[in-house]
């Protein structure tokens, strides 16, 4: 039997009860749950690398209960409802997609693109943000990668960008070469590492590459080369403080080759 939302809403209406909830939830507020709501999409994005359905669904679940959990916050302070979270997600989604539930033609996935991107547009314009930057509302908060993603992608719809990927890529040699100048003469070397790594988004960006995802992939390759090495050791009755960097090495490229 599927249990309905309703449920759900009862159960996280009872934890924030004040007299007979539980003390940790009912003392929680907006900021104190935003980086749990965070840490429950990326294990959320975890379960999906994994290609592990079982997980996923419990990831998917406790990704839920953090809305659920803020819109319980919302409606204790008379501001919105879970109610009025589904509904708002409901008409923005029949808003942005014309194509599927108005008359409005969509010839593949670039026009459905451009549509989300123009009615986005017109949203912000409707709140008031034509005031504002460009770049005002993509969230401070999103991962720094993702986040120059953004950054770079808005404002290369206004014409603020290279042609092609060749000049990307001279942006990024030239990034690099201030680096190494930092480095030479004593400059600001934490300033330059942001720089090259701002305009190898913008290279990933051109080449259709999700820098993040990218990341991602390339860290759980480290860890699965980094075990081998360990697993190797293990094997031999030893660990990595009894090694060397120059048998690490092997052990690393070992791993390269399986």
């Amino acid at each position: 039997m599927t249990r309905p939302i309703e449920d759900l809403l009862a159960v996280m209406a009872r934890l924030r009860d004040p007299d007979n909830g539980c003390p940790w939830d009912v003392k929680q507020d907006f900021a104190s749950i935003a980086p749990y709501t965070i840490e429950e999409a990326y294990e959320v994005a975890e379960a999906i690398e994994r290609g592990d359905m079982d997980d996923l669904k419990d990831e998917l679940g406790d990704l839920l209960l953090q809305v659920v959990f803020h819109a319980r916050m919302a409606e204790e302070a008379d501001v919105f409802a879970f109610g009025d979270v589904v509904e708002a997600i409901h008409d923005k989604m029949v808003r942005r997609h014309p194509h599927v539930f108005g008359e409005k033609a969509a010839n593949g996935v670039a026009d459905v693109r451009e549509s989300w991107e123009e009615i986005k547009a017109s949203e912000r314009s409707g709140k008031g943000s034509n005031s504002k930057g460009l770049l005002d509302d993509i969230p401070y908060g999103l991962p720094a990668l993702l986040r120059a993603q953004k950054l770079t992608k808005r404002a290369a719809r206004v014409g603020f960008d290279w042609p092609d990927v060749e000049g990307a890529w001279e942006k990024l040699d030239e990034e690099l070469g201030e680096l190494d100048d930092a480095l030479i003469d004593g400059g600001n070397v934490a300033e330059e590492v942001g720089d090259a790594l701002f305009a190898l988004v913008n290279v990933a960006r051109k080449l259709g590459v999700d820098p993040e995802e990218a990341l991602r992939a390339t860290n759980a390759k480290f860890c699965r080369r980094f075990a081998h090495i360990e697993s190797s050791l293990r094997e031999q009755g030893r660990d990595l403080a009894s090694s060397n960097l120059e048998e690490m090495d092997r052990l690393w490229n070992e791993a390269k080759d399986d």
